[in-house]
């Protein structure tokens, strides 16, 4: 039996209190290919998602900065109210794989469409450090799981770098990271 259509507004206006940090989404469709969720501003993240699969970005109201690591050097993609942006996945171009951290702001809504991961994907969290003491992106921090229920499993994985002065620590330069 089909469920019946999801009046996204209403929708918010009753639930709009579960879109809270660190990560601030809500799963509000699980299909057999695709994953839909809700996600609200602001969020208070400095991790940066890397998965095999592409990924929809839609801003519903509001803007949002994606922030991305495009080759060697870091870029900012802004997705501003009512505008789309397709995250490339591994089976397409050079792009696939990207690290990519969304920040949403006060008073932010989006959709994220993501595939449903394939047994064998791994996503991965990665946090940079940011000191200014590197020509480059330089990982700190590499965190690898097979993805079932994004929105339970990023948060522990966030909570342990927030609270752990060495997991934030630059191996290369010694700087520890912000916790967010």
């Amino acid at each position: 039996m089909l469920a019946p259509p999801l009046n996204f507004p209403k929708w918010l206006a009753e639930n709009g209190h579960l879109l809270q940090p660190p990560v601030n989404n809500f799963c509000l469709y699980s299909g057999k290919d695709y994953i839909v969720m809700a996600v609200g501003g602001p969020n208070e993240r400095n991790d940066y998602h890397v998965n095999e699969t592409e990924e929809w970005f839609y801003q519903h109201k509001g803007g949002m900065v994606l922030r991305v690591v495009d080759g060697q050097e870091f870029k900012d993609v802004k997705i501003e109210e009512g505008e789309m942006f397709l995250l490339p996945g591994a089976s397409n171009s050079a792009a696939a794989n990207t690290p990519h951290n969304p920040v949403r702001f006060a008073n932010t809504i989006g959709l994220v469409v993501e595939r449903v991961r394939p047994t064998e994907a791994t996503d991965r969290l990665r946090w940079y450090c940011k000191s200014g003491a590197h020509e480059k992106p330089t990982i700190i921090r590499e965190e690898s799981l097979h993805v079932t229920d994004l929105g339970t499993q990023l948060k522990p994985l966030i909570q342990h770098w927030m609270s752990n002065d060495a997991a934030r620590t630059c191996k290369e330069c010694g700087a520890v990271a912000e916790a967010k």
